[in-house]
């Protein structure tokens, strides 16, 4: 349990400190436009501790941690942090310079999309785990 609530203050912590650079960066470059940096601390605070505060109550209640876990939350974790680093690069670049090429475009949103496969599957992998642990 102790993993779930080290998890969750961590990316509240991400997402805090992602709100606060959306928000001085780009005031900093005088940009007023809609940008990929606005949603950085949103899923921050939803995927990361919003969804870690969950496992911890659903793993007091349940104890649904098994071996499998841990492998898990490694791919949960790498899928959210690259899909918010991809999140940041767009939005970076969208302030810095308006006009992104569009094969650079697309290697941004093609490893944002991993992210929400890796993210994606893992979620449903957990949901699995916790199925068969809670009707067992």
């Amino acid at each position: 349990m102790k993993r779930y609530i080290n998890s969750a203050l961590l990316y509240a912590i991400l997402a805090m400190v992602g709100g606060v650079f959306y928000r001085e960066f780009t005031k900093f470059n005088g940009f007023t436009d809609k940008t990929a940096l606005s949603v950085v601390h949103t899923h921050y605070f939803l995927l990361g501790m919003i969804f870690f505060l969950l496992l911890l109550l659903l793993e007091k209640n349940f104890s649904f941690t098994n071996e499998k876990t841990g492998r898990v939350l490694i791919a949960y974790h790498i899928g959210l942090n690259l899909m918010a680093v991809m999140l940041l690069v767009r939005g970076v670049a969208q302030v810095l310079a308006p006009t992104i090429p569009s094969g650079m475009s697309a290697v941004i949103s093609g490893i944002a999309g991993i992210g929400h496969i890796l993210l994606g599957v893992s979620t449903v992998m957990l949901l699995v785990q916790i199925k068969s642990n809670v009707l067992a």
